[in-house]
């Protein structure tokens, strides 16, 4: 059930693209409560999902590729490569063009999954928010594994099952070959209903991501690699008020007044391919 301030949604579907529509109409009819503070952010939750969607299947088809982060590379145009193999801004460049590059130049771009899978999150963002806005939070931006800006806002909860398009989820390997560490798991972005994009496995079924996993496991190992349990997602209602047809208070020229910029290392070596 979706309530909507406090109240029941009677869903319209003229006001709904067909992917939002046919999910919806899951939501609507399951048991779950799901909790919107508002139409507003109602809509904002799902165009940023459908966002997100865009940005991971568009990563699949951009020509990046799959790399340790020794051996990780950028385009030097946009970014400076630091000695972790890290991305850093450079300074005359805004956090949209750095990040709209790597889809529009991704055979320049090599990274492991964790770092494709904060990418996507960016690139989500920044198609549902207002453009002003995102070069204000993600200012200096920092490229490098599971680090993050604070501003991204993600969240942790418990149940895969309950997982929407645009959430990220983990299959890990716990009995990964010693000879392929960079095979101990694998971050995804869900797209639709056991379907996921994974950068080094691309799009493909919850099934056969486990199985591509399975080739990688030490030598007579009998445990299988699995899906966590744990669901990760941005704060739509926090990301909600800089929509892109939100209106805008910052003068030609200024910079706008907005949260200080927090750099934070999300989950661990749970998290990591590499």
């Amino acid at each position: 059930m979706i309530i909507v301030a406090n109240q029941p949604l009677e869903l319209n579907h003229s006001e709904w693209s067909a992917f939002e529509w046919g999910w919806l109409q899951q939501l609507q009819n399951g048991p779950t409560r799901y909790v919107y503070q508002s139409m507003d952010h109602l809509h904002f939750e799902w165009d940023l999902r459908s966002s997100l969607v865009d940005a991971a299947e568009g990563l699949d088809r951009s020509g990046v590729s799959f790399a340790s982060f020794e051996k990780s590379r950028c385009n030097p145009a946009y970014w400076n490569r630091n000695a972790e193999g890290g991305f850093e801004l450079k300074s005359n460049v805004t956090p949209a063009d750095g990040i709209r590059d790597i889809w529009r130049n991704g055979h320049l771009y090599a990274f492991e999954c964790a770092t494709a899978t904060v990418i996507v999150l960016y690139g989500g963002v920044l198609g549902s928010i207002r453009e002003d806005v995102f070069n204000a939070l993600f200012r200096n931006l920092l490229l490098f594994d599971w680090h993050y800006d604070s501003d991204l806002r993600l969240t942790e909860k418990n149940g895969w099952e309950t997982a929407l398009p645009g959430d990220v989820l983990y299959f890990k390997n716990p009995d990964v070959s010693p000879e392929t560490p960079e095979w101990q798991g694998e971050n995804t972005i869900m797209l639709r209903e056991n379907w996921y994009y994974g950068h080094g496995i691309g799009i493909a079924r919850g099934e056969d991501i486990i199985r591509t996993l399975n080739q990688f496991r030490f030598p007579g190992s009998q445990v299988s690699a699995y899906l966590m349990d744990m669901v990760i997602y941005p704060d739509s209602y926090y990301l909600s008020r800089f929509a892109k047809n939100s209106p805008s208070n910052i003068p030609a020229g200024s910079t706008p007044v907005l949260p200080g910029q927090l750099y934070v290392r999300l989950g661990g070596s749970r998290y990591l391919r590499s």
